[in-house]
C-alpha cells in the first residue's frame, strides 16, 4: 500500500520500538518521515535503514523536554519537507517506584518526556497540521486507562495523554483534523526489556493487568497506527484505541 505518497510524518521516539517501527511502516508506504530521538545512535541506524531501502527519512536529535527543541523540530520539519501532515507522539518512559520512593527528579523527569514533551510538540506543529488538513496519534498506555500498583507517575501522565487527547480532539471538532490515541499493553521494545520489577513487589497486586496473551510487537502497533493516520480511518477522532490483548476489556 502506499496510503502516505506525498505525505509527511513528524515522529518521536524512532531510534527504537515503536517510534522505529512505525518510522519504517510509514516510509515503507510513501511517506517523509522527520524523525526525532535524543538517542542519535538510534537514530542514525533507523534512518540508514530506511534509506539504504529507498525510503524518505530525515532525522534530528531532539530533546522533547525543551519547549524551544520542540518548536525548532517542527520548523525544521517543515523546511525539509513542506508541511506536516502526520504528528506521531511515541517517545516515552517507565519505571516502577514505591510511592515513597518518587523523587522530584523522577517525577519531573517522567511528565517533562510523557506529557510535557507530548503537548509542546502538538502545540508547534498544529498549525501545520490544521494547514495540510493532517492528524496527531499519541502513544498513550493501558496504564492511562486503568491503575497499576508501584507506577504512580507513569500512569498519572499516560492518563494525563488520554485526556488531552480528547480534549483536544473536542477544541478542534469543528476543523477538519482528526487527534486519537493507541493505548498499548505490553510492548516487546527495549523498554520492557530494560523494565526493573521491584525486588520487594507484591506480584499479586500486579497479576490484574500482566496479561494472558503474548506481548505485542511493535510492528502491531506501527500497523495500527498507518491505519489510524490513514484516510481509511477519517471517521475515528477523539479515540483512545486499546491494543492490548484484551487487558482493559471489561
Amino acid at each position: 500500500m502506499n496510503r502516505y505518497t506525498n505525505k509527511v510524518a513528524l515522529l518521536t521516539g524512532v531510534a527504537s520500538g515503536i517510534g522505529r517501527a512505525t518510522a519504517r511502516r510509514l516510509a515503507a508506504e510513501g511517506a517523509c518521515v522527520f524523525g526525532l530521538d535524543i538517542d542519535q545512535t538510534g537514530l542514525a541506524e533507523t534512518e540508514a535503514e530506511i534509506t539504504s531501502a529507498g525510503q524518505q527519512m530525515s532525522g534530528r536529535v531532539t530533546d522533547i523536554r525543551s519547549v524551544q527543541e520542540c518548536r525548532a523540530a517542527a520548523e525544521a520539519c517543515v523546511a525539509t519537507y513542506g508541511g506536516i501532515d502526520v504528528l506521531g507522539n511515541i517517545a516515552g518512559i517507565a519505571n516502577q517506584r514505591h510511592v515513597h520512593q518518587v523523587t522530584e527528579e523522577d517525577w519531573d523527569l517522567m511528565n517533562d518526556i510523557n506529557l510535557k514533551g507530548v503537548f509542546f510538540l502538538t502545540q508547534a506543529a498544529l498549525p501545520h497540521i490544521i494547514e495540510r488538513e493532517g492528524n496527531i496519534i499519541n502513544i498513550a498506555s493501558n496504564a492511562g486507562l486503568m491503575g497499576q500498583a508501584y507506577t504512580v507517575p507513569y500512569c498519572a501522565t499516560k492518563g494525563a495523554v488520554v485526556n488531552m487527547t480528547k480534549a483536544l480532539a473536542m477544541e478542534f471538532v469543528k476543523h477538519p483534523i482528526r487527534i486519537n490515541a493507541i493505548a498499548p499493553g505490553g510492548v516487546d521494545t527495549s523498554l520492557t526489556a530494560n523494565f526493573k520489577v521491584l525486588e520487594d513487589a507484591d506480584y499479586s497486586l500486579m497479576a490484574r493487568y500482566t496479561g494472558a496473551r503474548p506481548s505485542t510487537q511493535p510492528e502491531q502497533i506501527a500497523s495500527l497506527f498507518a491505519f489510524l493516520a490513514s484516510e481509511e480511518a477519517q471517521n475515528i477522532h477523539g479515540s483512545i484505541v486499546s491494543s492490548d490483548g484484551g487487558l482493559t476489556a471489561e
